[in-house]
């Protein structure tokens, strides 16, 4: 990939910092369901703006100029965040593949954070969305690799949504893959998307990849998903994110509701 000397030459103080940004941004908090154990797996932290605005108000500020700050900024904002409200359980951090010009340099600063703001590093989870340009794939495969190496868990955001093929599975090998809303809607009515999700769940199950349906919004969603054997759900049937703020397993009504 090819950056800017500066940015190369930025140090781990400047990317805790976040003054190279530009703009403050702040995160949103939406739990991941582990329906096995009926307990909270991991928060997925989202992007907002200064005063609370929505992802998209900040990505209408991000561009090729500034995309290495923020992916730094985001990643640093959602640890300090979230240990600052206790979360005591994976931490689920979107970043940009397209941000990162070296795996092994670009990761120093998430680790320094961690250290400086006492979070686990082997809670962390990094997500690549599904919608995201990927210039190159290599770069992709091999950041994947680093991560590992480094004990993080890996995640694919939004399959279905985009350019990936069932391929893209085998070559990268995340350890979570994010069925998006788009195949889980009306899921119960639909045998197409069954057929589909149930050969997506076969090679994952095939290379130990955990399989996890976003985006519910019904309890008809939620009994189909659940009969099929996904084990990890997440959607507004449980809880919004909310900005700053953990949703604690007593505050969801249908966990309390089950036996």
């Amino acid at each position: 990939m090819d950056f800017p000397e500066e940015i190369k030459q930025q140090t781990c103080a400047d990317c805790l910092s976040g003054v190279s940004l530009g703009f403050r941004i702040r995160m949103a908090f939406q739990p991941i369901i582990d329906w096995q154990t009926r307990n909270i797996f991991a928060y997925e932290a989202l992007v907002r703006g200064p005063e609370g605005q929505g992802a998209g108000w900040v990505f209408e500020h991000i561009n090729d100029t500034n995309k290495y700050y923020f992916d730094q900024t985001c990643r640093i904002t959602a640890i300090k965040t979230a240990a600052e409200l206790g979360c005591d359980t994976f931490l689920s951090i979107n970043f940009l593949p397209n941000a990162v010009y070296n795996p092994q340099t670009c990761i120093k600063a998430t680790i320094e954070a961690a250290h400086l703001y006492n979070f686990d590093l082997k809670k962390l989870i990094f997500e690549v969305t599904e919608g995201e340009n990927i210039i190159d794939k290599a770069h992709l495969r091999n950041i994947f690799q680093s991560y590992a190496k480094f004990g993080f868990l890996t995640a694919i955001d939004d399959y279905g949504a985009g350019y990936t093929h069932i391929s893209w599975l085998s070559e990268l090998k995340p350890h979570v893959l994010k069925l998006d809303m788009s195949l889980i809607r009306d899921i119960d009515k639909d045998p197409l998307k069954q057929a589909q999700i149930r050969e997506i769940k076969a090679q994952c199950d095939l290379q130990c990849t955990q399989l996890l349906a976003e985006g519910i919004e019904t309890h008809e969603e939620l009994s189909c998903l659940t009969a099929m054997g996904i084990r990890y759900l997440q959607g507004y049937l449980f809880a919004p994110p909310t900005l700053e703020h953990l949703t604690k397993e007593s505050d969801i009504e249908l966990l309390q509701a089950i036996d």
